[in-house]
């Protein structure tokens, strides 16, 4: 019996619900639905106007939409052209991700509508469950998911599977009296019940209303936001000396401030989250080709850094049906006969899960020629086994399956058989097996017990070889199961998981906050393989507890019971068959069973983290480069290094192809991997300053060897900001020498290769800048092409010694753990 059942007084319920057996009129139907509101979650909707009028909220596009208003105000048309192509090109990217996440989503949810037969002005009529109220009389069959939680009134019983609520793995029988809740599936029977909550009110409901308050800001969203607000700080630093600086010289505030404006948004990342977007973007589609849809894309940057896959078992790790296992005999001739006598007394139409499980164990189905069924009992509470009448030419007989200690009383049992078949049974318990005794009619009246069946509900075929790979991966499994823990324990051994499993009530208690759990609680949790016995509460005080240790947590299931802790999770995955609520509250959907597709996904995001950590280390790199360099170069030389509309051109002509970085070759790292702000903000200010030099070092020999006057010293200056730019972009692709593999995406090469030629086109015709000679034009790439060289050797002594010193500081971990005494022991062996 399920953990939230009871049976309650019908006559009392009726009376409260101001109903009858006879269910409402239409009339008293049409006002309770006013009342009650449709029975369905409410979901708040945004207009996609506000969706995309969003995008031109916030400090950046204040930014860019600041630069344009004075470019306005000075009538400077090509900078504001340029400019708001910038701010729309960006808005554009963002809500185009989300309208297709939100597409998907949707497509989604019309896919699980249901319907209900509903008795109304004493007719039976089949209804959109959405319409239904309070009070309503609904007939629930086989097959039917119960649309709202009810209690149950006419009938002999009703078997149903709530594993997709209480994560109980075998149905539950109820009778009348007892109540059934909305998102249940009926596996057996047919009953009436009367509908007792709708929509919010239901189990389900509340159990949803639990994700409101469940999620947690994404590591991806904390490391843009850190990197953008690096950037800003140190670009509106130098802006702030700039200002000053050049208004002490006099020039004139409307021009600086317009300058200014548009270096600072050449320079912050203004186009780095449309960059990382459509990586992600192109990571999702290629997911989707593997059976995932990914609802949410900051999930995919998630995936590549969880330490720990929270599991649930059944339907996930397991198949969801049950399979004979080895059998105890007692007077059956053989194995054979066992399973033959059990199938004899089962109905395969019935679709019982028992009885199909042991049907399924005949392999030669023309044994059954010859024996006829003539009557059959199916399992009902009460009696707890089943019964069939056989008749073949020559003999009438009976065969029962059922609860062992039901049967072996049936067979009278006694003495040494019962103890052995007693021992059996708890042997079988032990190790979460269900146990089925089988019996046979004699001549004498009397029954013969023929032997006990064990059913299990089987790993899935590839299980043990996903969690290898996922350990291979550096992510530890620990199952999440409604199961006893003897059977989550069983299931974990056989799949090569730690058994080191607890009921989670042993961990959290009774009356814990799942919000706020003791240090204590939070450490036990991370001690352990597996947890059994979870409900709604604990899945949500279990993933909150690991991140709490510092753990980037993914988190499967298929039912409510899991849409909270899916939504807190970092990376919230629902499986294949996985109800509305859970949908809606992850960030991956599966849509084929079992978990070998999230190994995919692993391995899919890893490789879209490197991407993304090689654009943002190029993308800070440039902006201190292009930032610093005019700055200083306007406060020594005190001169435009570059014009305005070179700025935004030099924005552009960065941004937009480096998009397909997306499309990169990169390595897989076999370990889960995280934002290391400090080794990202390192790397990048170290090349950054490096840029510094190398473009300070063309502004020397543009002025003192080629004597160039400013007009073409700023062109020259421009061409050697994209060409560096660019080039740089290969040596942060990779943590290795530039010329080893992997190496550059076709895509990717030609991108830049193309968008070089095309500024050097610019350059040598005089398209919006003063002309260079081509031979020129020439030595800025010979230039930075040696400087590229000289940046990859740094790159890698950067990382050596980051390296280096990471390791010393486990090693000295290491140490200052190991007790005293056993180092001191340890030397004087």
């Amino acid at each position: 019996m399920g953990k939230h059942e009871s049976t309650q007084d019908i006559n009392k319920i009726f009376k409260d619900l101001n109903s009858s057996s006879k269910g409402l009129t239409s009339p008293e139907a049409r006002t309770r639905l006013d009342k009650y509101g449709q029975n369905a979650l409410k979901t708040e909707s945004v207009s996609p106007l506000k969706k995309l009028l969003s995008y031109f909220w916030g400090p950046i596009p204040w930014m860019i939409e600041a630069a344009a208003l004075l470019s306005l105000i000075v009538q400077d048309w090509v900078d504001f052209s340029i400019i708001m192509v910038l701010l729309i090109f960006n808005a554009a990217i963002g809500f185009w991700e989300e309208a297709k996440a939100s597409n998907a989503l949707d497509a989604l949810k019309n896919q699980m509508a249901l319907k209900a037969r509903v008795l109304r002005d004493g007719i039976w009529n089949e209804i959109d469950a959405t319409n239904l109220v309070p009070g309503d009389i609904v007939r629930i069959r086989l097959g039917d998911v119960i649309p709202a939680d009810v209690v149950l009134t006419e009938g002999e019983y009703l078997s149903v599977d709530q594993s997709a609520l209480t994560g109980e793995s075998l149905p539950v029988n109820k009778k009348s009296g007892n109540e059934a809740f909305s998102g249940s599936v009926a596996k057996q029977g047919e009953m009436e019940a009367v509908v007792t909550a709708t929509g919010a009110e239901t189990f389900f409901g509340r159990t949803a209303k639990l994700v409101e308050s469940a999620g947690t800001a994404s590591h991806f969203q904390k490391a843009v936001m850190k990197v953008g607000d690096f950037l800003i700080f140190v670009a509106i630093g130098l802006a702030m000396i700039l200002v000053v600086t050049e208004l002490l010289r006099g020039e004139p505030l409307i021009k600086l401030i317009q300058f200014v404006l548009i270096l600072v948004v050449a320079s912050i990342p203004v186009a780095m989250p449309a960059v990382l977007s459509v990586t992600m973007a192109l990571g999702a589609l290629s997911l989707s080709k593997k059976k995932a849809i990914v609802s949410k894309l900051q999930a995919i940057e998630e995936m590549a850094g969880i330490d720990i896959l929270c599991s649930d078992k059944t339907g996930t790790l397991t198949k969801n049906q049950l399979d004979l296992g080895e059998p105890v005999i007692f007077s059956a001739p053989d194995k054979d006969n066992l399973i033959f006598m059990a199938a004899l007394a089962s109905k395969e139409e019935n679709g019982d899960a028992i009885d199909l499980a042991v049907l399924k164990g005949i392999t030669d189905k023309s044994i059954f020629t010859g024996y006829k069924q003539t009557s059959f009992s199916p399992f009902d509470p009460i009696r707890k086994r089943t019964e069939g009448s056989i008749t073949t030419e020559d003999s009438q007989f009976k065969v029962t399956k059922g609860a062992p200690q039901v049967v072996l009383d049936l067979a009278n049992v006694t003495g040494p058989d019962r103890e052995r078949a007693d021992s059996a049974i708890n042997d079988f318990a032990a190790k979460g097996f269900r146990s089925l005794g089988v019996a046979k009619s004699n001549e004498t009246g009397g029954w013969d017990f023929l032997g006990i069946l064990s059913l299990f509900d089987p790993p899935r075929d590839d299980s043990k070889e996903t969690i290898a790979q996922a350990v291979k991966h550096g992510i530890q499994v620990k199952m999440v199961t409604g199961d006893d823990t003897a059977i989550g324990r069983e299931t974990a051994g056989q799949l090569g998981m730690g058994t080191n499993m607890h009921p989670v009530s042993e961990l959290i208690g009774e009356n814990a906050d799942p919000a706020h759990l003791t240090s204590t609680q939070s450490e036990m949790i991370e001690k352990a393989d597996g947890f059994a016995r979870v409900f709604p509460e604990h899945k949500y005080a279990i993933v909150k507890a690991l991140q709490e240790r510092g753990h980037i947590v993914a988190m499967t299931g298929d039912g409510v019971n899991d849409a909270p802790a899916l939504k807190q999770a970092d990376a919230g995955i629902a499986v294949s068959g996985a109800t509305d609520a859970a949908r809606a509250a992850a960030d991956l959907i599966l849509t084929e069973p079992g978990l070998s597709v999230i190994i995919k996904a692993v391995e899919e995001a890893r490789r879209i983290f490197e991407r993304m950590m090689s654009y943002t280390i190029y993308r800070i790199a440039m902006t201190i480069d292009i930032m610093a360099f005019v700055v200083l170069a306007m406060l020594v030389f005190d001169f435009y290094p570059l014009t305005a509309v070179m700025i935004i051109m030099l924005a552009l002509l960065d941004d937009i192809p480096i998009m397909t970085i997306a499309y990169d070759n990169t390595w897989l790292d076999p370990k889960p991997v995280r934002w290391q702000m400090g080794r990202v903000l390192g790397i990048s200010s170290m090349l950054g300053f490096l840029a510094v030099i190398e473009t300070f070092g063309m502004l020397w020999l543009g002025r003192d060897i080629f004597h160039y006057p400013v007009e073409q010293l700023q062109t020259m200056l421009f061409l050697q900001l994209v060409a560096g730019g660019h080039l740089m972009l290969f040596v942060t692709r990779t943590k290795k020498a530039f010329w080893k593999s992997p190496y550059p995406a076709p895509k990717l090469f030609w991108a830049i290769i193309g968008t070089q030629l095309f500024a050097a086109f610019i350059c040598g015709m005089g398209w919006l800048v003063p002309a260079i000679p081509w031979i020129h034009i020439l030595w800025v790439w010979v230039y930075n092409l040696v400087w590229m060289v000289v940046q990859d050797i740094f790159k890698l002594a950067a990382y050596r010694m980051m390296d280096n010193k990471a390791e010393h500081n486990q090693g000295f971990i290491k140490i200052a753990n190991e007790p005293i005494f056993s180092r001191f022991s340890h030397h004087r062996k």
